[in-house]
């Protein structure tokens, strides 16, 4: 048998390998393209379900520890386990791992929604009802505003991980980049296993620095806050004392 060339790098199943990327561009894509789906789609309907469940639990706090009791529970049931139990719903499709993900993601949502509406000051809940906001109104135009940051913190962690576990969905033919990696690993094919898995992470950096980004468009009044802290810094004359070399103050 001849060697293979040198800068062969399918040939000689190397890690890095460029012509690997060239070559298969359009399986690449596709399966970007079904990761972000799986993982946008599963967090939007986990955000669906997490927002009454926070609210309520916000409402009548004796569900607070069922909500947060079962949302716990759901995330500790193994990814291959979960899969199972909602097989005979959904059968091998998109659907079961899109339902599965939502899931997951509930805990980290409720908690983080709850935690956001209970963080707002009483005082700002006092000043709206002194304005003659009814409850629907104060919830929608003071309370979830407030408690936004909490909630967007909660948000962008069930995001990235719902991009890792989507990968889990390969075992039913639908885990965007994972259906590369899993068959990358039973071919032991480098090169696909890395780039694959370079993409995931990839996706959820991009993923999160857009959530960041939306974060900060949706609470302007943060970074107000923050450059009116720095001018009353400033403008305040006052000076920290320096203290002369080689002297204690």
């Amino acid at each position: 048998m001849t060697a293979p060339p040198p800068d062969d790098c399918l040939a000689q199943n190397a890690w890095i390998c460029g012509e690997y990327l060239s070559t298969r561009r359009q399986i690449l894509l596709d399966a970007v393209l079904q990761h972000l789906q799986l993982t946008v789609v599963s967090v939007a309907l986990g955000l669906v379900i997490a927002v009454p469940l926070a609210l309520l639990a916000r409402r009548r706090r004796w569900t607070v520890g069922p909500v947060l009791g079962i949302t716990t529970l759901i995330y500790t049931i193994p990814s291959l386990a979960m899969f199972s139990l909602l097989l005979p719903f959904y059968g091998l499709s998109a659907t079961l791992v899109v339902v599965g993900l939502a899931l997951y993601s509930l805990t980290l949502l409720v908690r983080n929604l709850l935690a956001g509406l209970n963080g707002v000051p009483a005082e700002a809940k006092e000043a709206a009802r002194g304005m003659g906001y009814g409850p629907t109104r104060q919830l929608l135009t003071v309370e979830l505003p407030l408690a936004l940051p909490t909630a967007m913190a909660g948000l962008r962690i069930a995001t990235v991980s719902a991009v890792a576990l989507t990968t889990v969905g390969a075992i039913v033919g639908y885990g965007g980049l994972g259906n590369l990696i899993y068959a990358g690993m039973n071919s032991f094919f480098k090169a696909q296993v890395l780039t694959a898995s370079v993409l995931c992470v990839v996706i959820a950096v991009v993923l999160d620095l857009l959530l960041l980004g939306v974060e900060r468009l949706l609470t302007p009044w943060r970074r107000a806050s923050g450059k009116d802290r720095v001018r009353s810094r400033a403008g305040s004359g006052i000076r920290r004392p320096v203290a002369a070399p080689g002297r204690r103050t």
